[in-house]
Protein backbone atom coordinates (compact mmCIF):
# COMPACT_ATOMS: atom_id res chain seq x y z
CA UNK A 1 0.00 0.00 0.00
CA UNK A 2 1.57 3.60 -1.19
CA UNK A 3 -0.07 6.53 0.29
CA UNK A 4 1.17 9.82 -0.99
CA UNK A 5 -0.40 12.01 1.54
CA UNK A 6 2.02 11.82 4.64
CA UNK A 7 -1.30 13.46 7.16
CA UNK A 8 -3.72 10.20 5.93
CA UNK A 9 -0.83 7.88 6.02
CA UNK A 10 -0.61 8.77 9.55
CA UNK A 11 -4.12 8.84 10.64
CA UNK A 12 -4.48 5.11 9.19
CA UNK A 13 -1.24 4.38 10.69
CA UNK A 14 -2.54 5.59 14.45
CA UNK A 15 -6.23 3.84 13.16
CA UNK A 16 -4.76 0.46 12.75
CA UNK A 17 -2.79 0.77 16.07
CA UNK A 18 -5.85 1.56 18.04
CA UNK A 19 -7.64 -0.96 15.89
CA UNK A 20 -4.75 -3.45 17.21
CA UNK A 21 -5.47 -3.02 20.88
CA UNK A 22 -9.21 -2.97 20.70
CA UNK A 23 -9.10 -6.36 18.98
CA UNK A 24 -6.60 -7.53 21.33
CA UNK A 25 -8.77 -6.39 24.29
CA UNK A 26 -11.92 -8.32 22.97
CA UNK A 27 -9.92 -11.59 22.72
CA UNK A 28 -8.65 -11.07 26.17
CA UNK A 29 -12.19 -9.97 27.41
CA UNK A 30 -13.47 -13.08 25.62
CA UNK A 31 -10.91 -15.56 27.31
CA UNK A 32 -12.21 -14.62 30.71
CA UNK A 33 -15.54 -15.30 29.32
CA UNK A 34 -14.91 -18.53 28.59
CA UNK A 35 -12.78 -18.78 31.97
CA UNK A 36 -15.68 -17.80 33.94
CA UNK A 37 -18.32 -19.94 32.16
CA UNK A 38 -20.21 -16.26 30.97
CA UNK A 39 -20.60 -17.21 27.55
CA UNK A 40 -24.08 -18.45 27.70
CA UNK A 41 -25.60 -15.94 30.38
CA UNK A 42 -27.17 -13.94 27.46
CA UNK A 43 -29.21 -16.21 25.36
CA UNK A 44 -30.86 -13.75 22.41
CA UNK A 45 -28.88 -11.87 20.01
CA UNK A 46 -30.07 -8.47 20.16
CA UNK A 47 -27.91 -6.27 17.63
CA UNK A 48 -29.25 -3.30 18.08
CA UNK A 49 -31.46 -3.85 21.52
CA UNK A 50 -28.80 -5.77 23.31
CA UNK A 51 -26.79 -2.32 23.46
CA UNK A 52 -28.11 -1.63 26.84
CA UNK A 53 -27.79 -3.51 30.04
CA UNK A 54 -30.74 -4.42 32.09
CA UNK A 55 -32.09 -1.57 34.10
CA UNK A 56 -33.77 -2.39 37.18
CA UNK A 57 -34.75 -6.15 39.14
CA UNK A 58 -37.72 -6.48 36.63
CA UNK A 59 -35.55 -6.31 33.76
CA UNK A 60 -32.66 -8.09 35.35
CA UNK A 61 -35.17 -11.10 36.39
CA UNK A 62 -36.24 -11.49 33.11
CA UNK A 63 -32.76 -12.14 31.86
CA UNK A 64 -31.75 -14.71 34.56
CA UNK A 65 -35.58 -16.75 33.47
CA UNK A 66 -34.17 -16.92 30.19
CA UNK A 67 -30.67 -18.09 31.48
CA UNK A 68 -32.87 -20.39 33.47
CA UNK A 69 -34.28 -22.17 30.70
CA UNK A 70 -31.00 -23.16 28.99
CA UNK A 71 -29.11 -26.87 30.50
CA UNK A 72 -26.44 -25.02 31.40
CA UNK A 73 -28.57 -23.24 34.45
CA UNK A 74 -30.75 -26.68 34.29
CA UNK A 75 -27.70 -29.27 34.91
CA UNK A 76 -24.78 -27.53 35.66
CA UNK A 77 -25.40 -23.66 37.95
CA UNK A 78 -29.17 -24.70 39.23
CA UNK A 79 -28.67 -22.86 42.58
CA UNK A 80 -27.21 -19.78 41.40
CA UNK A 81 -28.81 -16.47 42.61
CA UNK A 82 -29.55 -13.25 40.70
CA UNK A 83 -26.60 -11.76 42.02
CA UNK A 84 -23.87 -14.45 40.69
CA UNK A 85 -26.05 -14.61 37.51
CA UNK A 86 -25.22 -10.63 37.32
CA UNK A 87 -21.61 -11.19 37.14
CA UNK A 88 -21.22 -13.82 34.52
CA UNK A 89 -23.93 -11.46 32.52
CA UNK A 90 -21.55 -8.19 33.13
CA UNK A 91 -18.69 -10.40 30.93
CA UNK A 92 -20.94 -11.45 28.21
CA UNK A 93 -22.33 -8.19 28.00
CA UNK A 94 -18.39 -6.13 28.28
CA UNK A 95 -17.55 -9.43 25.62
CA UNK A 96 -20.15 -8.17 23.11
CA UNK A 97 -20.22 -4.38 23.64
CA UNK A 98 -16.73 -4.64 22.37
CA UNK A 99 -17.81 -6.61 19.40
CA UNK A 100 -19.69 -3.73 18.62
CA UNK A 101 -17.17 -0.85 19.20
CA UNK A 102 -14.91 -3.55 16.99
CA UNK A 103 -17.34 -2.58 13.83
CA UNK A 104 -17.67 1.09 14.35
CA UNK A 105 -14.38 1.37 15.27
CA UNK A 106 -13.62 -0.04 11.87
CA UNK A 107 -16.15 1.02 9.45
CA UNK A 108 -16.17 5.08 10.49
CA UNK A 109 -12.97 5.76 9.59
CA UNK A 110 -12.92 3.75 6.70
CA UNK A 111 -15.79 5.18 5.03
CA UNK A 112 -13.61 8.49 5.80
CA UNK A 113 -10.81 6.97 4.17
CA UNK A 114 -13.04 5.57 1.29
CA UNK A 115 -14.08 9.31 0.32
CA UNK A 116 -10.60 10.82 0.50
CA UNK A 117 -8.58 8.34 -1.34
CA UNK A 118 -10.52 5.55 -3.23
CA UNK A 119 -11.61 2.44 -2.87
CA UNK A 120 -8.58 1.05 -4.65
CA UNK A 121 -6.41 2.64 -2.15
CA UNK A 122 -8.03 0.72 0.82
CA UNK A 123 -9.62 -2.60 -0.38
CA UNK A 124 -7.68 -4.21 1.66
CA UNK A 125 -9.01 -3.11 4.61
CA UNK A 126 -12.51 -3.70 3.67
CA UNK A 127 -11.45 -7.48 3.59
CA UNK A 128 -10.85 -6.99 7.38
CA UNK A 129 -14.36 -5.63 8.00
CA UNK A 130 -16.00 -7.98 5.91
CA UNK A 131 -14.04 -10.67 8.21
CA UNK A 132 -15.12 -8.70 11.62
CA UNK A 133 -18.88 -8.86 10.63
CA UNK A 134 -18.27 -12.45 9.78
CA UNK A 135 -16.97 -12.99 13.78
CA UNK A 136 -20.09 -11.24 14.82
CA UNK A 137 -22.21 -14.10 13.05
CA UNK A 138 -19.43 -16.67 14.40
CA UNK A 139 -19.78 -15.49 17.72
CA UNK A 140 -23.47 -15.85 17.87
CA UNK A 141 -23.08 -19.36 16.37
CA UNK A 142 -20.53 -20.42 19.01
CA UNK A 143 -23.23 -19.15 21.93
CA UNK A 144 -26.38 -21.18 20.07
CA UNK A 145 -24.30 -24.46 20.48
CA UNK A 146 -24.71 -24.11 24.16
CA UNK A 147 -28.33 -23.07 24.24
CA UNK A 148 -29.89 -26.42 23.75
CA UNK A 149 -28.32 -29.86 24.21
CA UNK A 150 -25.33 -29.03 26.26
CA UNK A 151 -24.17 -26.91 29.52
CA UNK A 152 -21.41 -25.34 27.17
CA UNK A 153 -20.52 -24.53 24.02
CA UNK A 154 -19.01 -26.53 20.92
CA UNK A 155 -15.13 -26.66 21.56
CA UNK A 156 -15.20 -26.81 17.34
CA UNK A 157 -17.20 -23.21 17.43
CA UNK A 158 -15.25 -21.74 20.03
CA UNK A 159 -11.64 -22.41 18.28
CA UNK A 160 -13.34 -21.03 14.86
CA UNK A 161 -14.29 -17.73 16.79
CA UNK A 162 -11.17 -17.61 18.28
CA UNK A 163 -8.94 -18.35 15.29
CA UNK A 164 -10.95 -15.70 13.07
CA UNK A 165 -10.05 -12.85 15.83
CA UNK A 166 -6.51 -13.66 15.50
CA UNK A 167 -6.34 -13.74 11.85
CA UNK A 168 -8.13 -10.32 12.21
CA UNK A 169 -5.55 -9.09 14.57
CA UNK A 170 -3.19 -10.26 12.12
CA UNK A 171 -4.22 -8.62 9.27
CA UNK A 172 -4.59 -4.82 11.10
CA UNK A 173 -0.96 -5.66 12.01
CA UNK A 174 0.31 -6.23 8.38
CA UNK A 175 -0.98 -3.79 7.58
CA UNK A 176 0.15 -1.44 9.88
CA UNK A 177 3.70 -2.65 9.36
CA UNK A 178 2.95 -2.36 5.30
CA UNK A 179 2.50 1.66 5.76
CA UNK A 180 5.11 1.90 8.79
CA UNK A 181 7.96 -0.71 8.32
CA UNK A 182 11.05 -0.18 6.18
CA UNK A 183 11.48 -3.60 4.71
CA UNK A 184 14.29 -3.03 2.11
CA UNK A 185 16.49 -5.86 3.39
CA UNK A 186 18.82 -7.94 1.36
CA UNK A 187 19.40 -11.02 2.82
CA UNK A 188 15.99 -12.99 3.67
CA UNK A 189 14.60 -15.74 4.64
CA UNK A 190 12.86 -18.36 2.14
CA UNK A 191 9.60 -16.31 2.75
CA UNK A 192 7.74 -20.45 3.30
CA UNK A 193 9.70 -20.67 6.84
CA UNK A 194 8.26 -17.78 8.49
CA UNK A 195 5.34 -18.32 7.26
CA UNK A 196 5.25 -21.89 8.37
CA UNK A 197 5.88 -21.09 11.63
CA UNK A 198 3.09 -18.83 11.60
CA UNK A 199 0.99 -21.64 10.42
CA UNK A 200 1.96 -24.11 13.46
CA UNK A 201 1.42 -21.09 15.72
CA UNK A 202 -1.90 -20.65 14.46
CA UNK A 203 -2.52 -24.56 15.05
CA UNK A 204 -1.51 -24.35 18.72
CA UNK A 205 -3.72 -21.22 18.97
CA UNK A 206 -7.09 -23.79 17.30
CA UNK A 207 -5.55 -26.82 19.92
CA UNK A 208 -5.80 -24.31 22.45
CA UNK A 209 -9.12 -23.66 21.93
CA UNK A 210 -10.12 -26.70 22.26
CA UNK A 211 -8.41 -27.70 25.72
CA UNK A 212 -10.17 -24.44 26.80
CA UNK A 213 -13.55 -25.50 25.83
CA UNK A 214 -13.22 -28.70 27.10
CA UNK A 215 -11.74 -27.90 30.40
CA UNK A 216 -8.83 -30.62 29.22
CA UNK A 217 -6.13 -28.03 31.53
CA UNK A 218 -7.79 -29.02 34.54
CA UNK A 219 -7.12 -33.07 34.12
CA UNK A 220 -3.43 -34.11 33.92
CA UNK A 221 -1.80 -31.58 36.01
CA UNK A 222 1.84 -32.63 35.81
CA UNK A 223 4.73 -31.74 33.30
CA UNK A 224 6.59 -32.88 31.43
CA UNK A 225 4.55 -36.48 32.16
CA UNK A 226 0.93 -36.72 31.61
CA UNK A 227 0.59 -38.72 34.97
CA UNK A 228 2.93 -41.37 35.30
CA UNK A 229 3.53 -41.66 31.52
CA UNK A 230 4.26 -39.67 28.77
CA UNK A 231 1.08 -40.56 26.76
CA UNK A 232 -2.29 -40.20 28.68
CA UNK A 233 -3.10 -43.64 30.84
CA UNK A 234 -6.73 -42.96 30.22
CA UNK A 235 -6.51 -43.24 26.42
CA UNK A 236 -4.92 -45.83 23.79
CA UNK A 237 -2.19 -44.11 21.40
CA UNK A 238 -3.78 -45.92 18.28
CA UNK A 239 -6.91 -43.18 18.92
CA UNK A 240 -4.73 -39.87 18.14
CA UNK A 241 -5.05 -40.73 14.91
CA UNK A 242 -9.22 -40.51 14.69
CA UNK A 243 -11.27 -37.69 13.73
CA UNK A 244 -12.28 -38.00 17.48
CA UNK A 245 -9.41 -37.74 19.03
CA UNK A 246 -10.63 -33.90 18.83
CA UNK A 247 -13.25 -34.29 21.27
CA UNK A 248 -10.90 -36.37 23.91
CA UNK A 249 -9.63 -34.19 25.96
CA UNK A 250 -6.40 -36.12 27.40
CA UNK A 251 -5.43 -36.45 23.61
CA UNK A 252 -6.18 -32.72 23.08
CA UNK A 253 -4.11 -31.94 26.10
CA UNK A 254 -1.57 -34.28 24.81
CA UNK A 255 -1.57 -32.46 21.20
CA UNK A 256 -1.22 -29.04 22.47
CA UNK A 257 1.91 -30.28 24.33
CA UNK A 258 3.89 -32.02 22.01
CA UNK A 259 2.90 -29.26 19.03
CA UNK A 260 4.71 -26.89 21.75
CA UNK A 261 7.82 -28.96 21.60
CA UNK A 262 7.47 -29.13 17.89
CA UNK A 263 7.32 -25.50 17.54
CA UNK A 264 10.36 -24.71 19.97
CA UNK A 265 12.15 -27.42 17.84
CA UNK A 266 10.93 -25.49 14.71
CA UNK A 267 12.21 -22.09 15.97
CA UNK A 268 15.29 -23.51 16.68
CA UNK A 269 15.93 -24.31 13.22
CA UNK A 270 14.99 -21.14 12.34
CA UNK A 271 17.36 -18.74 14.54
CA UNK A 272 20.52 -21.30 13.53
CA UNK A 273 19.65 -20.45 10.06
CA UNK A 274 19.58 -16.67 10.21
CA UNK A 275 22.61 -16.39 12.38
CA UNK A 276 24.87 -19.13 10.17
CA UNK A 277 23.85 -16.93 7.48
CA UNK A 278 24.43 -13.70 9.28
CA UNK A 279 20.94 -12.13 8.08
CA UNK A 280 21.15 -9.25 10.79
CA UNK A 281 18.44 -7.50 10.20
CA UNK A 282 16.38 -10.61 11.27
CA UNK A 283 18.47 -10.70 14.65
CA UNK A 284 16.26 -8.59 16.65
CA UNK A 285 13.10 -10.00 15.25
CA UNK A 286 14.02 -13.73 16.54
CA UNK A 287 15.12 -13.37 19.33
CA UNK A 288 11.58 -11.30 20.11
CA UNK A 289 10.16 -14.42 18.97
CA UNK A 290 12.32 -16.23 20.96
CA UNK A 291 11.21 -14.04 24.05
CA UNK A 292 7.74 -14.20 23.72
CA UNK A 293 7.94 -18.21 22.97
CA UNK A 294 9.55 -19.03 25.80
CA UNK A 295 7.32 -16.70 28.15
CA UNK A 296 4.44 -18.63 26.65
CA UNK A 297 5.60 -21.77 26.88
CA UNK A 298 6.73 -20.98 30.73
CA UNK A 299 2.81 -19.46 31.35
CA UNK A 300 1.43 -22.63 29.72
CA UNK A 301 3.37 -25.02 32.08
CA UNK A 302 2.44 -23.07 35.10
CA UNK A 303 -1.37 -22.89 33.89
CA UNK A 304 -0.81 -26.69 33.37
CA UNK A 305 0.58 -27.74 36.76
CA UNK A 306 -2.04 -25.28 38.47
CA UNK A 307 -5.22 -26.85 37.38
CA UNK A 308 -6.16 -23.97 34.31
CA UNK A 309 -6.22 -21.19 37.27
CA UNK A 310 -7.77 -18.29 35.85
CA UNK A 311 -5.69 -15.53 35.98
CA UNK A 312 -2.56 -18.18 34.70
CA UNK A 313 -5.04 -19.04 31.91
CA UNK A 314 -5.46 -15.58 30.84
CA UNK A 315 -2.21 -14.61 30.97
CA UNK A 316 -1.07 -17.61 29.07
CA UNK A 317 -3.61 -16.31 26.53
CA UNK A 318 -2.47 -12.70 26.19
CA UNK A 319 0.97 -14.24 25.85
CA UNK A 320 0.11 -15.39 22.68
CA UNK A 321 -1.04 -12.64 21.48
CA UNK A 322 2.37 -11.16 21.68
CA UNK A 323 3.97 -14.55 19.72
CA UNK A 324 1.69 -13.97 17.46
CA UNK A 325 2.24 -10.46 16.79
CA UNK A 326 6.38 -11.03 16.71
CA UNK A 327 5.47 -13.46 14.27
CA UNK A 328 3.77 -11.40 12.00
CA UNK A 329 6.71 -9.51 11.70
CA UNK A 330 8.92 -11.79 11.07
CA UNK A 331 7.11 -13.42 8.05
CA UNK A 332 6.61 -9.78 7.40
CA UNK A 333 10.38 -8.31 7.24
CA UNK A 334 10.53 -11.45 4.52
CA UNK A 335 7.30 -10.69 2.34
CA UNK A 336 9.45 -8.46 -0.28
CA UNK A 337 11.07 -10.76 -3.18
CA UNK A 338 12.69 -13.60 -1.76
CA UNK A 339 16.12 -15.16 -1.70
CA UNK A 340 16.74 -19.06 -1.91
CA UNK A 341 18.04 -20.04 1.76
Amino acid sequence: MYIENKVIKKYISTWLVCMFFIVALIIIVGGLTRLTDSGLSITQWQLFSGILPPIGEMQWNKYFELYKKIPEYKLQNFSMTLEEFKIIYWWEYAHRILGRLVGLAFLIPLIFFTIKLGFKNVKSFYLIFLLICFQGFIGWYMVSSGLVDRVDVSHFRLSLHLILAFIILSLILWNYFNLTVNQNINNKLNYSIPLFFLFIIFCQIIIGAFVSGMDAGQIYNSWPLMGPSYFPDDNNIINIFKISAFSEPSLVQFMHRNLAYFIIIFYLFIIIKIYSKKLKNLYFSINIVGLFLLIQILLGILTLIHGAQIYLSSMHQISSIFLVSSSVYLLYLNSNQQLSN
